[in-house]
């Protein structure tokens, strides 16, 4: 199962804070992560294997979300901070989108992705 992990700023060390904490679910097998740019790099600093693509503002979220579309990522774990503007707010507005359109679960806060990581972790 392909995971997406996306954090703005604000929220990049939550992010870190999150995965460590789920560390055994995340690390199975058949789970694979993959990240906006920053995102990503914070994550395997951490330990995590995780497959890049470009930062938000220059492309990820968009990136992230074609593979949505395609059918190859089926969760999207998306910390956003509700705090801060986002120039790109329109890319993750659109990724949103996408999820609804193709019922692919999208947590934007840890309650939620802790939900929905323990869903999987009953599999």
């Amino acid at each position: 199962m392909e995971i997406a992990i996306i954090a703005h700023d604000g929220k990049k060390a939550d992010m870190v804070q999150f995965l460590n904490k789920n560390k055994e679910i995340l690390n199975k097998e058949n789970i694979k992560l993959i990240a906006t740019g920053t995102t990503g790099s914070k994550a395997e600093t951490a330990g995590f294997k995780v497959k890049k693509m470009l930062s938000g503002p220059l492309g990820g979220d968009a990136q992230i979300a074609a593979r949505v579309a395609e059918g190859k990522t089926k969760m999207v774990l998306f910390f956003k901070d509700p705090m801060s503007n986002h120039p790109h707010e329109v890319d993750i507005n659109m990724l949103i989108r996408v999820c609804d359109v193709h019922n692919v679960p999208l947590a934007t806060n840890e309650a939620t992705a802790q939900l929905l990581l323990d869903a999987i972790a009953k599999d």
